[in-house]
């Protein structure tokens, strides 16, 4: 058995080889990372090969092409977090990476990060291009608003909503001297054009979900609409990856950062080395959750009350939320929120 490192660029890779006493079998530069290149270098080392790439910007690509490569027996992806604390080196170069990568294929020390299917991974791009949209949309009326907020004399409907029917309405026949007319018309094609591939995608994302019963369970919890559901069900992918609840919160980065020495015990801010993108799903749902549910308000409302901030308030109905996610997916079964049981009233004495 052959140990590969491999450390990816955008333009080339780098690869190392060492066999089972870890002598080095060679070392080489694949330009352009494509097929043929990786396929020649994998052909010269004869036996069965096993390969660790680190999840980096578009990592995706590479794995998928060297698991069809002929000898190429598995494919490991390294957390680079965790790989860069075992690898460390103070001179680093992408020779010393790569060889670094394959030492640790070979003692077995590469921390394993999850590799998502090909479908899954297109899944996670077609609804980051929707919050990217709405992202991009937001900050066009941040740009609107400044715009009328430089307006000496501009009178503004009395709307719950500044774009939306009525509004968008009054904007359009606004009268303003230039430069700023021209830049509110523009700002306005742009937001209509957003709003047009907003709804597009959001016609791709129904159909890509519709069938999946993930999506649905947690679809059936307060504050999870179709969008949100559907980026929690990609981010988990399996609930089957976690033993518990716990390895969901922290994987979610919903738990405090902890140090603790000498008996003295400290708690931090929520953990920065996350899925930011579940955290964020979860935390959106959870600001839904407190207003239209009323055991998740009851939470929000007693951590309040108790003085906590209004983001650590939140961050712990997120918590608690995700415990109950972890419960619906395993038990396969929607949510149900079921009243306090009215107390019975005390015997007669």
């Amino acid at each position: 058995m052959k140990f590969v490192g491999i450390d990816i660029h955008k333009r080339y890779s780098v690869c190392a080889a060492q066999d089972e006493q870890g002598r080095k079998l060679g070392v080489a530069r694949v330009e352009g990372n494509t097929a043929s290149g990786f396929a020649q270098f994998f052909q010269g080392l004869g036996d069965e090969s096993k390969a660790v790439i680190e999840a980096c910007w578009n990592w995706g690509k590479i794995h998928d092409l060297l698991v069809g490569l002929p000898g190429v027996v598995e494919v490991q992806l390294a957390n680079p977090l965790k790989t860069r604390l075992i690898a460390s080196a103070q001179i680093k170069t992408d020779r010393i990476d790569a060889s670094a990568l394959a030492s640790l294929l070979r003692g077995n020390l590469i921390a394993r990060a999850h590799v998502p299917t090909k479908a899954v991974r297109q899944r996670k791009e077609t609804l980051r291009q929707r919050l990217y949209w709405v992202r991009l949309r937001t900050r066009i009326r941040n740009r609107v608003h400044a715009l009328l907020d430089r307006q000496p004399k501009v009178v503004l409907p009395q709307c719950s909503d500044l774009f939306g029917v009525r509004g968008l309405g009054h904007l359009r026949k606004l009268s303003l001297p230039e430069p700023d007319l021209t830049l509110l018309r523009e700002d306005l094609a742009l937001m209509e054009l957003l709003n047009h591939q907003i709804k597009e995608q959001e016609k791709c994302i129904a159909a890509d979900n519709a069938q999946d019963p993930a999506t649905a369970l947690i679809q059936s919890m307060p504050g999870l609409g179709p969008i949100l559901a559907s980026v929690i069900a990609a981010e988990i992918d399996g609930i089957e990856r976690f033993a518990d609840s716990a390895h969901l919160c922290s994987f979610a980065g919903l738990v405090p950062t902890t140090h603790a020495s000498g008996g003295q015990v400290y708690h931090g801010g929520l953990l920065w080395a996350c899925n930011k993108w579940l955290r964020w799903a979860v935390i959106e749902g959870a600001w839904v959750a407190i207003s239209c549910s009323p055991y998740f308000g009851g939470i929000y409302r007693l951590h309040r009350a108790r003085g906590k901030k209004a983001n650590v308030a939140i961050a712990i109905v997120a918590r608690r939320m995700c415990q109950i996610l972890c419960c619906l997916l395993k038990e396969h079964r929607p949510y149900q929120e079921n009243p306090p049981k009215p107390s019975s009233p005390a015997a007669p004495t």
